[in-house]
C-alpha cells in the first residue's frame, strides 16, 4: 500500500451504488487506501432509495450489472428480463459481500462539502454533521439520478393526509387498500407505480403535464433455459454493448425510413420492434429516427396509434398521446401502464394549462377544481447528471464553488475530469454517454483504474485537466447533440437530459449523444498518448526504501475495446 502522504485515506468515495461499488474494487485492487461514505443505510444508491412499488430496471438483465471480472458470468442471478429494485440491490449486496467491499463503506453518512488544498495537495471531505476526513483523490460516484426533485408545493404543509416521495421511498410497509390516491407525474416513476397500486385503490387520479411515449416493456421470467444461453453469450454479449452506441445489446438496423419508404414495409419493421419491447423500438428499427424529423413523425404516429387502440376512452388516449417528436424526454418501459386507464378508479388529470398547489383535503387546480385524496405521491423526477455534485459544497483551492462553475457553462474532460479541480475523477455525472450506465461506468473506472496505475507507479502526485482539453471535449458534447434533432424539443418537453425539469437551471447538455465507442475511444487515446493533455504535479521524492514502494496489483480488465 502506498503512503498517504499525509491523508487519512489514499481515495474517498462518496456513494455505494453501482458507481461507488465498482470504484472500490478497482481502488482495492491497485492497493489504495480508501474510505467510502454513502448516506443510506445499505449499498444500492438510487435502488437502495427508490423502492416504491414496480420500480424496476428499463435496461435488460444481462447489461445491467457489475462485470469486472470474467468469472462474474457464474453469478448471474436475476430471475426476470427488467429486474426489479429488490433483485437489483440483492446484486449489489452480493457483490459488496463477495470482494469483501462492506468494510469500506461508512453508511448513514452524508457529505457536507469537498474543499481542496492546493498547499497540501488533498482534499477535506467533510460530514453534515462536521466530521472531516482527508484523501489524496476525490471519487463522488453520486449517480446521474441521485437528487429527486423536491414537491414544490407551498400547500404540502397544510395537507393532512399521507404522503410520499417515490424517491425517498419508506422502509415500512404502506397500505393502499380502499384509499383515494393521487400521482402527481408520469415521468419513468410514475409510470411504474401507476399499474401497481391501481387494482387495490379505491380510486387512483394522476395528475400529467406532459404525456410520455410509454414503449411495452414485455417482461419476462428467465428460466434454467435461457439462464445458460446468457452464461453461455456473456462475453460476446458485453462486448457487444461495449461496442454499441447506448451501451445496450442491441443491433444497429442498417436501414432509414426515408430508405425504406414503403408505409407496409416501415410498419412492419415498426411492428417487430413493438413486439420485441423496450428500447428495442428505436435502436433496431430505423436509423434516422434521432436525425430526420419526417421519419421520427412516423414513430410518434406508429405509438399514438397504439395510446389510442389500448386506452378505451378516446378523451384519455387523445390526453396521453404526446405531441411532441419521440425521443425528446427519454421514453420509460411500461408494464400495462395505459391498460391502467381502462379500470373504472383510474381517471387522469391534465394540468398542462393549469397549476396545482396543496390544501389541508388534497390537490386544487389554479382553474378551482378540488381533488380530496387519502395518499398523494410525488413522482416529480431528478436534478439529473449535476445535482448531487451541485448539492455538495465541492471547492478549488481558490475557493469557487463547482455549481458556480457549472452554472456558467458545465465542462468536463470526458464526464471525468474538470479543471481547476485537481485529483478530482467524476464517475457517472455529466458528460458520459446517454446510454446504459452499468456498461458506461465500467468503462470509465477502468480508465481512471489506469490513470491512478500511471500516477502511483511514476510518483506523481497531482492530475489536473488542460483547458484546451476541456474545451474541444465540450465541443464535442454540443455537436453531437446538436447532430440529433431533440435541441430545441427537449427543452420544450422539459427532459431532464438537457436539465429543462428543474426551474432555473442552466441551459446545459448534460450528456454525451455521440455514443459510448466514441468516448470510449476519446478516453483510450489519451491514456495511450501517456494523458498528453493532463497537467501532472512534479513527481514526489524518491521512494528508497523498498518496503515504502507501491505495490501495485496488475490491471484485471483491459479498457473496453471500441468500434
Amino acid at each position: 500500500m502506498t503512503s498517504t502522504k499525509g491523508a487519512d485515506y489514499d481515495v474517498i468515495v462518496v456513494g455505494a451504488g453501482f458507481s461507488g461499488i465498482r470504484s472500490l474494487w478497482e481502488v482495492d485492487q491497485i492497493g489504495l487506501s480508501v474510505k467510502c461514505f454513502e448516506a443510506g443505510s445499505d449499498v444500492g444508491g438510487t435502488w437502495y432509495w427508490n423502492s416504491y412499488p414496480g420500480a424496476r430496471t428499463d435496461s435488460e438483465a444481462w447489461v445491467y450489472r457489475l462485470n469486472f471480472l470474467p468469472e462474474m458470468k457464474d453469478e448471474f442471478n436475476y430471475h426476470e428480463r427488467y429486474p426489479s429494485q429488490q433483485e437489483v440491490q440483492g446484486h449489489l449486496k452480493h457483490v459488496v459481500e463477495h470482494f469483501n467491499l462492506r468494510k469500506y463503506i461508512q453508511f448513514d453518512t452524508r457529505i457536507n462539502s469537498a474543499q481542496y488544498s492546493e498547499s497540501q495537495n488533498i482534499w477535506t471531505i467533510t460530514t453534515v454533521d462536521g466530521k472531516s476526513t482527508t484523501c489524496r483523490y476525490f471519487l463522488p460516484a453520486t449517480g446521474p439520478l441521485s437528487i429527486p426533485k423536491d414537491p414544490p408545493f407551498a400547500g404540502l404543509k397544510s395537507y393532512t393526509g399521507e404522503w410520499y416521495q417515490a424517491a425517498k421511498w419508506p422502509k415500512k410497509p404502506i397500505d393502499f387498500h380502499g384509499k383515494r390516491i393521487a400521482v402527481i407525474g408520469t415521468g419513468a416513476t410514475g409510470v411504474q407505480i401507476i399499474p401497481k397500486i391501481a387494482p387495490v385503490a379505491k380510486q387512483l387520479t394522476v395528475f400529467q403535464r406532459t404525456p410520455n411515449y410509454v414503449l411495452p416493456g414485455r417482461n419476462y421470467i428467465i428460466d434454467d433455459h435461457q439462464l445458460a444461453d446468457i452464461k453461455q453469450n456473456h462475453e460476446a454479449t458485453w462486448n457487444h454493448a461495449r461496442t454499441n452506441n447506448s451501451g445496450l445489446a442491441m443491433k444497429l438496423p442498417g436501414r432509414t425510413v426515408q430508405g425504406v419508404a414503403d408505409p407496409e414495409k416501415i410498419r412492419q419493421v415498426l411492428d417487430a420492434g413493438w413486439e420485441a419491447g423496450g428500447f428495442h423500438f428505436h435502436f433496431e428499427t430505423f436509423d434516422d429516427l434521432f436525425t430526420n424529423l419526417d421519419s421520427n413523425e412516423v414513430a410518434s404516429e406508429y405509438i399514438r396509434q397504439k395510446i389510442r387502440a389500448v386506452v378505451e376512452d378516446p378523451a384519455t388516449a387523445e390526453l396521453l398521446c404526446p405531441r411532441y417528436p419521440y425521443l425528446s424526454k427519454r421514453p420509460p418501459c411500461g408494464h400495462f401502464y395505459y391498460e391502467a386507464f381502462n379500470r373504472p378508479n383510474v381517471k387522469l388529470v391534465d394540468i398542462s394549462q393549469d397549476t396545482i398547489d396543496l390544501y389541508e383535503k388534497g390537490i386544487r387546480t389554479s382553474s378551482g377544481a378540488e381533488y380530496e385524496f387519502d395518499m398523494i405521491i410525488f413522482a416529480l423526477g431528478f436534478d439529473a447528471g449535476t445535482g448531487a455534485l451541485s448539492e455538495m459544497e465541492v471547492k478549488n483551492a481558490q475557493g469557487e464553488l463547482l455549481r458556480d462553475r457549472w452554472a456558467e457553462r458545465l465542462e468536463t474532460f470526458g464526464g471525468v475530469l474538470v479543471p481547476g479541480f485537481p485529483n478530482m475523477f467524476l464517475i457517472c455525472g455529466p458528460h458520459v454517454p446517454f446510454g446504459n450506465m452499468p456498461v458506461v461506468l465500467d468503462i470509465q473506472v477502468q480508465w481512471i483504474g489506469k490513470t491512478l496505475r500511471h500516477m502511483e507507479q511514476h510518483r506523481l502526485n497531482k492530475i489536473d485537466v488542460s483547458k484546451d482539453a476541456v474545451t474541444k471535449w465540450s465541443a464535442q458534447v454540443e455537436e453531437a447533440f446538436k447532430g440529433t434533432l431533440l435541441g430545441e424539443s427537449a427543452k420544450k418537453a422539459k427532459a431532464w437530459f438537457v436539465g429543462a425539469n428543474i426551474e432555473g437551471k442552466a441551459d446545459n447538455v448534460l450528456f454525451y449523444f455521440g455514443g459510448v465507442p466514441a468516448w470510449s475511444s476519446w478516453l483510450e487515446n489519451e491514456s495511450k498518448t501517456d494523458w498528453a493533455s493532463m497537467e501532472f504535479g512534479s513527481p514526489t521524492a524518491a521512494v528508497t526504501d523498498e518496503a515504502e514502494k507501491p505495490k501495485l496489483a496488475p490491471e484485471a480488465i483491459p479498457v473496453a475495446p471500441v468500434a
